[in-house]
């Protein structure tokens, strides 16, 4: 998987990316709402890969910093995409049942002694990307966000989000505020996430909301903002 990584260009996007690990011999193994999921040959690790994912950075900071606790998946790599996207390869995780997954969620919430040190963390980089970051949302208690590692520990997955109805619909509605909050670097493939939990997401509204954007992409530079 090192060599797959390494091999990509550094303007690699999420279909660049996708395409060298499946011919690399991964196999789709999920998708959710923002991202797709596919498995090493060998099982032990996989690797997320989304078109468009702005907290991305501050969840491979959380597994990075809170390695230690051994309560969230191992990391391996971590590289941001050209045009917004985000991949994170990682640990093969498999799932928990949803009563011990919303159990791990309440000591989360009620700061158990038992998970103190990792909300610790947890809170200090929510806090930061709630700054820094245009539509970031609450943590998300989604049972789906805990599973389990091979060594049978339970961890926390894709704590932070970003909003994503309040974001799609003000890209919808008012696409200058999106334009004038988001760096177009940041967000060119916004309308190409999966969306397979809540979708289908039909392909002319998809065109309508690129429309959108690209005329206020304009707009901003005939201004010269």
């Amino acid at each position: 998987m090192d060599a797959t990584l390494a091999a990509l260009p550094a303007d690699a996007d999420h279909r660049a990316a996708e395409r060298a690990f499946t011919d690399a011999g991964w196999t789709r193994a999920g998708a959710g709402d923002w991202a797709i999921a596919l498995r090493a040959p060998d099982g032990s690790a996989a690797v997320r890969i989304s078109p468009f994912d702005p907290t991305g950075p501050y969840t491979a900071e959380l597994y990075r910093a809170a390695a230690h606790t051994r309560l969230v998946p191992d990391l391996f790599a971590h590289r941001r995409l050209t045009g917004g996207g985000d991949l994170q390869l990682m640990e093969w995780l498999t799932p928990v049942d949803e009563s011990d997954a919303r159990a791990f969620h309440g000591l989360i919430a009620d700061r158990d002694e038992a998970v103190a040190e990792l909300v610790d963390i947890i809170d200090g980089i929510h806090t930061r990307a709630l700054r820094e970051l245009p539509w970031c949302g609450p943590l998300d208690t989604n049972p789906s966000n805990v599973m389990r590692g091979a060594d049978g520990r339970m961890v926390v997955t894709d704590l932070f989000y970003a909003d994503g109805p309040a974001l799609y619909s003000t890209a919808g509605s008012d696409p200058d505020l999106l334009v004038a909050r988001i760096p177009e670097p940041e967000r060119r493939f916004l309308t190409e996430i999966p969306l397979a939990a809540s979708g289908p997401w039909p392909a002319e509204s998809r065109e309508e909301m690129r429309r959108g954007i690209a005329e206020a992409d304009a707009r901003t530079v005939q201004s010269g903002s």
